[in-house]
């Protein structure tokens, strides 16, 4: 059996930049099992499959190495990108349906992407000592959403301080057992994050979609402002722009294919 593999740098122009995602076009759905079992042997922070089911639409789901998501930005994009760069998807915009996040729209508009997601309204949280601990930087508010409470915010007082945090893997992990977002306001964009998840076997993520469904609607609210300049400051980097419209978040960037390749094995025969 030979499948088609696809590597795409999301979030970027550059082809060593963004966050790289597989993305798996499939003929029909292998067992749980198998889909992670081949997360984890790409090893990256998410891998994309989706089944084509109608004209447009597409069934989509997302694991990292260690568990399927809820909700992933950057390999949603990254599988809007292949449709179009490699699959001849000739529409303007393709819609994904997803277990767990409802339908998700992907509009092409000029060089970009956007993507249509929900907004995750956050609520007041309060830090937790441990995490604290970890973190080893002064935390001036925390958030976490009513929906999809796997990921919570943390806010720090500045750009600076969110570039020097040296994140204790181990410790983070053992004091909570959701993501960990941290984030500020920005010095050239509207605020910058970093975004940690050694729950989900994703210790330091290079750019994350779906944090920026929390980020979006907290920014806008301390900003006064629904359109907002973000970037995401780990080692690769990459940056989104984010409108809050009503209860969605539409997040607009690039993708850069970086490998294709076929997939040949034994696999999906359960």
């Amino acid at each position: 059996m030979s499948l088609p593999l696809y590597i795409v740098n999301a979030f970027t122009r550059t082809t060593f930049g963004g966050n790289p995602a597989a993305v798996m076009p499939l003929e029909h759905w292998f067992s749980d099992e198998t889909l992670l079992a081949i997360a984890a042997q790409h090893n990256l922070s998410e891998t994309a499959f989706f089944v084509h089911t109608s004209a447009g639409h597409y069934e989509l789901r997302w694991f990292t190495p260690g568990a399927e998501v809820q909700l992933c930005g950057h390999a949603t994009l990254a599988s809007a990108h292949v449709l179009k760069a490699h699959l001849g998807f000739q529409g303007d915009e393709v819609i994904f349906s997803t277990r767990f996040s409802g339908k998700l729209c992907a509009r092409y508009i000029g060089e970009g992407i956007e993507l249509d997601f929900p907004s995750l309204k956050p609520q007041p949280h309060s830090p937790e000592p441990a995490l604290l601990a970890a973190l080893k930087t002064p935390v001036i508010a925390a958030a976490i959403p009513e929906i999809h409470p796997w990921k919570a915010l943390y806010e720090v007082e500045s750009e600076t301080a969110l570039r020097e945090i040296v994140p204790d893997f181990p410790a983070i992990a053992a004091a909570v057992d959701h993501a960990v977002i941290v984030t500020a306001r920005g010095e050239r964009h509207d605020f910058v994050s970093r975004f940690f998840a050694p729950n989900l076997r994703v210790n330091e993520d290079p750019v994350t979609g779906s944090a920026h469904c929390v980020l979006t609607p907290y920014w806008a609210e301390k900003l006064g402002s629904d359109s907002l300049s973000a970037a995401q400051v780990s080692e690769r980097g990459g940056e989104l722009s984010c409108v809050l419209a009503g209860d969605r978040v539409k997040l607009t960037g690039q993708s850069v294919t970086y490998a294709v390749a076929d997939v040949v094995g034994a696999i999906g025969l359960d």
